[in-house]
C-alpha cells in the first residue's frame, strides 16, 4: 500500500486519530508495539488559523511518529484551506481531512460527519485543500448520515475524482455514533467498486487479532485502522501482525506485564507534560481501559481513576501486582464502548 510516494507495505495498521488519546506518549507506545501509521489528535481549522496554543501543541511531531498525518476538521472551505497550509508547515507526511467525527459539538457546525449531508461542499473543500498543499491528502469518513443515506460509494468516487490519496472508512453511520456493529460489508463494496483505485482503509470494531483477520477477509481492504481497541491495549498492533503472519495468537500479558507497560506510558506522559498531576489526569481515560476481565477489580479501578498524585498511583499499581500479578488479562470479550 502507498499514500502518495509513502511505501507502507502489505496491510499496514493505522492508529486512528482520537481526541485526548493520540497525543505523543500514546502514539509512541503504539509505535513501539507495531502501529505503522500515526495521526495527531484532530485539530480545529478555526483554532489552527487563530494559532491557539493547545491546537499547535497537538501538532508537535517527532521522528519516531513517522509516517504521520495531521488531521484537520471544519466546515468553512477557506478556513480549512488555510488550516491545511498551516498544518503543512509542521511537516507531517500527509494531511488528513476529518469527515467522520460524530461528536455533536462538531457535527452541529457542519464539520466532521456533518459534511455527509452536503457532498457537493465536501468535494469542493477536498479539491481546494489538495490544490493548496504539496503533501498527499487523505480523508476519513463514515457510511453516511443514517441508514436512509448510505452515500459512501458516492463519497469515495467524488473524493477520488478530485485527487484524494487514500480513504479510511468507519463502518457506521453518523446516527449510530458507536452503537451497534460496524458494517464491513459496506466497506467491502467500496473496495470492490471497479471505479475505485485509491487505497481503502477499514475501521470499526477491531478488538483483537481474530476480528482483524475476519474484517480483512470480508472486505479486502488495503489497511486496517484501530481506534478504541488500542486504548488500554496499545500492543494490539503486535498481536494483530503476529496473527496475520503466523495464524497463531500470542499469549495475553500478565497483569504484572500490563502494569509495567502502563507505567511506561504514564512516565512518558509525565515527561511530555512536565507536570505529574496533568499527566495523571490525561491518563485517566487509559486507566479505565486497562485490566479488562480481571475479577473483583472494580475498587482498584476506581482508586486509579480518583488518584491525583504519582505516589498514590504507584501504590495502587503495587497492590494490583500483589493481588493479581500472575493472572493473564483476558481480552476475549473486551468491550469497545
Amino acid at each position: 500500500m502507498k499514500i502518495g510516494s509513502i511505501e507502507l507495505g502489505e496491510t499496514p495498521l493505522f492508529l486512528s486519530p482520537m481526541e485526548d488519546v493520540t497525543y505523543k506518549p500514546f502514539r509512541h507506545i503504539c509505535k513501539q508495539h507495531g502501529a505503522d501509521v500515526m495521526y495527531t489528535e484532530f485539530v480545529s481549522s478555526e483554532a489552527l488559523i487563530r494559532e491557539v496554543d493547545k491546537t499547535k501543541q497537538k501538532m508537535q511531531l517527532f521522528e519516531a511518529d513517522r509516517p504521520i498525518a495531521i488531521q484537520v476538521y471544519g466546515s468553512n472551505i477557506d478556513s480549512m484551506v488555510r488550516a491545511a497550509i498551516a498544518a503543512e508547515e509542521f511537516q507531517p507526511d500527509f494531511i488528513d481531512i476529518n469527515y467522520g467525527c460524530p461528536m455533536k459539538k462538531i457535527v452541529n457546525k457542519g464539520a466532521g460527519s456533518g459534511m455527509l449531508q452536503d457532498l457537493d461542499k465536501m468535494q469542493r473543500m477536498t479539491a481546494e485543500i489538495i490544490k493548496a498543499v504539496s503533501l498527499p491528502v487523505t480523508a476519513k469518513t463514515r457510511l453516511g448520515w443514517d441508514e436512509d443515506s448510505l452515500v459512501i460509494q458516492e463519497v469515495a468516487e467524488r473524493l477520488q475524482d478530485v485527487g484524494i490519496a487514500a480513504l479510511a472508512i468507519h463502518g457506521r453511520t453518523r446516527k449510530q455514533l458507536y452503537t451497534g456493529e460496524a458494517d464491513w460489508s459496506r466497506i467491502a463494496e467500496v473496495k470492490n467498486n471497479p471505479r475505485i483505485r485509491i487505497p481503502i482503509i477499514g475501521n470499526g470494531d477491531i478488538n483483537g487479532p481474530e476480528k482483524a483477520l475476519a474484517c480483512l477477509k470480508q472486505s479486502g481492504v488495503d489497511g486496517l485502522m484501530i481506534g478504541r481497541g488500542s486504548i488500554g491495549r496499545p500492543w494490539i498492533f503486535t498481536e494483530i501482525k503476529h496473527y496475520l503472519k503466523t495464524g497463531e495468537l500470542l499469549p495475553p500479558p500478565t497483569v504484572a506485564e500490563v502494569v509495567h507497560r502502563l507505567l511506561e506510558q504514564l512516565q512518558q506522559s509525565i515527561d511530555w507534560k512536565a507536570n505529574e498531576r496533568s499527566a495523571i489526569l490525561m491518563m485517566r481515560r487509559h486507566f479505565a481501559k486497562y485490566f479488562p476481565g480481571v475479577p473483583d477489580f472494580r475498587m482498584h479501578r476506581i482508586k486509579l481513576l480518583q488518584a491525583i498524585e504519582l505516589h498514590d498511583v504507584q501504590q495502587i499499581l503495587d497492590e494490583i501486582i500483589e493481588h493479581y500479578g500472575h493472572l493473564r488479562v483476558d481480552y476475549t470479550n473486551v468491550s469497545l464502548k
